[in-house]
């Protein structure tokens, strides 16, 4: 792979203009495709397999022309302290204001509140419910307009109005902020680590473009595949990270190799053919694992998933294209002010060009390689774990293991409006309904009965539905409501707990389990769905796939690092370190969205449990981020020891050349996750804080601590490899070792490096 990918590197700088003209089309087709393409369709959000699924399945095919999901809002009323919502000029104004929405565009209807008895027992708080014939994100702005117009005229009366539901839900994702923050410190890390504007510029510009063709080509497939406005999230997150990291590596590599006197060209193509072959790897565990998303069983999962793939793809494909490429228009100007003025000085005093000739002037990497990346901190770290492995190994597991402990309390749930700000109008309409009817008024249970084949179907429904409420737990039951035929009926069941209220989950279980003797003698049968059973049904079934997963991910990373590495115990010790920061970035997400400790700190002003699809979330994307550190990191520890270095040498050697990178690849990944700290949504909230925690305690602990503290307690054993299975697994050349044994005359690297040796297997 290394022979290749130097040859991709070579070609790349040498035809620069086309390999930008090639991306600037891409981008250009891929602009056109988005701006043509029709707009997406709402599907809505579906979970086969599931009872609550398969019950709003019913429901569209037994109530035709009404979405079991459809648009909704509820207007809730609150009358002045001391009166009453129902009398006088109140009761005028609420009357007003639901004929108004009934009226209104894509209203199906409004119901008058006073004849549905949607009153609250002191008579001060009243709701209406307005239904639409469309989803929320397919609603016009003039439906919206007339919802808040008609709520304001029901202010100016002197009312308290709020509004729920789904309606005022306009979709889309981050407003914008969140990228940019995140550029902003990206920029400021690689300007501080590179200490050249080019440099710090040209991960920054590859990672955008690849960004722009990646979100361009989902939006340009958006409509043909289903595809929701939120798929695009993940892949913008990881397609910004991972790109600017990539590129980085690159980069950094031949800056490198410029140091040991490659000419411009060779250095790029070395950079492709070492560099690269790490992010070839990286990009593929990352891809691998989003991919893996799909055995959920979760479609929009699965999309999002398949969509951050592609992403993540066109950043390993810039990286080892387009860079290069850059790196040809300007090949001096990503060095250091120092090494520019080095180069000038040397190519001044002998009439050469500064190493053109890429021989290095006879130098040895050793002798070659920057004098403070030589001592520089990374080399100071390395020595001082090398020094007390066992101290610094307990110390990172015993503080990962301390994190990790909330998660045994994991909740999973997906929380609704009573996660949004107090400054939403659907959190206060939430708080404004569970005061005046009980917290379980926010997730009734939806019933949905199939008395087809039934002789009496009103009488079997009205027996279940007494039944139903007879069971502990329910407060009240709506009225039934027919289909034309008259074969399935719908109806509520308000739980008297709040929807994310671990007791409303076993309602739900009981319900289900007593249904064989609340049908009995009955002839009908029947599901319990609705948003509350279906948020219940989506985390029992992510928490059952859960382990599962992690199970096939880990047994992925060992064979990755087995064939990467040629080691037994490298793969098994980087399993470990991604299992122990997995957990600790769960705990971490748990302790403060769930237990609310510094949750104030985030703008997270309501605790409860965790978003279901987090830890599938987590379990996917950090350990291909994982897997991305652990290669660039370890390939140069390993590239050093075949090379004849000691296995204490190997490590310092590994820091010398990549903590530095690696570090600064961390800290813009959590800068750019961290940035979408600050949405609104909770969701996005929730997965932006997650990964910026499990990226920066896998980084800086497991990869910047743990592994090398492993490494030097296993010393030689750590390369170890059965002479059968070395025999069995197929060579991969991620440290280009083959680029050192290339024939005299074949752009060789400097002379006086160390020959490469064969790994011990004994």
């Amino acid at each position: 792979m290394a022979i290749f990918l130097h040859r991709v590197g070579r070609i790349a700088f040498r035809h620069r203009w086309y390999v930008v003209l090639v991306w600037a089309a891409v981008l250009a087709l891929a602009g056109f495709g988005a701006l043509s393409a029709p707009k997406a369709s709402d599907e809505g959000f579906s979970m086969p397999g599931i009872e609550s699924q398969k019950a709003f399945d019913l429901m569209e095919q037994r109530f035709p022309g009404t979405a079991a999901d459809g648009a909704s809002a509820r207007v809730v009323f609150v009358a002045p302290d001391g009166e009453r919502v129902d009398a006088g000029g109140n009761r005028r104004a609420v009357e007003a204001a639901v004929a108004s929405l009934a009226e209104g565009p894509q209203a199906v209807s409004a119901s008058d509140p006073f004849r549905a008895k949607a009153l609250s027992q002191d008579g001060r708080t009243a709701y209406a419910t307005v239904t639409y014939e469309a989803g929320p994100k397919d609603l016009t702005a003039a439906a919206r307009d007339r919802l808040k117009g008609a709520v304001e005229d029901a202010r100016g009366a002197g009312l308290t109005v709020e509004v729920g539901g789904k309606a005022l839900d306009e979709g889309g994702g981050p407003g914008g902020t969140a990228e940019a923050t995140g550029v902003a410190v990206a920029a400021l890390v690689l300007l501080v680590t590179f200490g050249s504007l080019a440099a710090a510029g040209l991960p920054l510009l590859t990672a955008l473009i690849g960004v722009g063709v990646s979100l361009a080509s989902i939006l340009t497939l958006a409509h043909a595949l289903h595809l929701s406005a939120t798929t695009s999230i993940l892949a913008m997150m990881l397609g910004l990270a991972v790109g600017i990291d990539y590129a980085l590596f690159v980069v950094s590599r031949y800056r490198e190799e410029r140091s040991r006197g490659h000419e411009p060209r060779e250095a790029a193509a070395v950079a492709a053919g070492t560099a690269g072959s790490a992010v070839v790897f990286a990009g593929l565990t990352v891809v691998i694992a989003l991919a893996g998303l799909s055995v959920v069983g979760i479609p929009m999962l699965t999309k999002m998933g398949l969509a951050a793939s592609g992403a993540v793809t066109v950043a390993v494909l810039i990286a080892l294209t387009l860079v290069p490429a850059l790196l040809g228009f300007w090949p001096n100007a990503v060095l250091t002010r120092r090494a520019r003025a080095g180069r000038a000085g040397r190519a001044g005093g002998t009439g050469g060009t500064g190493g053109t000739g890429g021989t290095g002037g006879g130098r040895s990497a050793r002798d070659d390689a920057p004098k403070d990346a030589t001592e520089g901190w990374g080399t100071r770290w390395a020595r001082f774990v090398l020094r007390r492995p066992l101290p610094v190994l307990l110390l990172g597991v015993v503080g990962l293991g301390a994190l990790a402990l909330p998660m045994t309390d994991l909740r999973l749930g997906n929380p609704g409006d009573e996660a949004k700000p107090v400054s939403t109008t659907e959190r206060r309409a939430y708080d404004a309904l569970a005061e005046a009817f009980g917290p379980g008024f926010n997730g009734p249970l939806t019933i949905v009965v199939d008395a087809r084949g039934t002789k009496d179907a009103k009488d079997a429904v009205r027996t279940v539905a007494r039944r139903i409420g007879d069971t502990g737990g329910i407060v009240s039951v709506s009225p039934a409501r027919f289909n034309e035929a008259g074969d399935t009926a719908v109806f509520q069941a308000v739980p008297s707990t709040a929807p994310t209220d671990e007791r409303t989950k076993d309602l739900v279980t009981s319900i289900r389990e007593e249904r064989p003797e609340i049908v009995s003698g009955t002839g009908v049968t029947f599901a319990v769905t609705g948003t509350t059973a279906l948020d219940i049904d989506i985390a029992g079934k992510v928490q059952s796939a859960l382990v599962p997963y992690l199970t096939v991910v880990v047994g992925l990373a060992v064979v990755l690092l087995l064939l990467v590495f040629r080691s037994l115990l490298v793969p098994l010790k980087a399993a470990a370190g991604y299992l122990l920061s997995v957990l600790a970035s769960l705990g971490v997400v748990v302790l403060v969205f769930q237990q609310g400790h510094g949750a104030g700190l985030l703008g997270a002003e309501h605790t409860g449990p965790i978003m279901s699809l987090m830890p599938i979330f987590l379990v996917g994307i950090v350990f291909g981020l994982a897997m991305d550190y652990e290669v660039f990191l370890v390939s140069r520890m390993r590239e050093a020891y075949v090379r004849g270095r000691t296995p204490g040498e190997s490590v310092t050697e590994g820091f010398r050349h990549s903590a530095r990178v690696v570090a600064a690849a961390a800290l813009i990944m959590v800068a750019v996750f961290a940035g979408f700290v600050s949405e609104d949504d909770s969701m996005i909230k929730m997965i932006g804080f997650g990964l910026a925690s499990a990226v920066l305690l896998d980084a800086f602990v497991i990869r910047m601590a743990l592994v090398p503290a492993v490494l030097a307690l296993l010393g030689h054993r750590a390369w170890w490899l059965p002479a059968r299975l070395d025999r069995l697994l197929p060579r991969v050349d991620v440290e280009g070792e083959a680029l050192h044994r290339r024939p005299a005359g074949a752009d060789t690297p400097p002379s006086g490096t160390v020959a490469p040796r064969e790994v011990s297997r004994t």
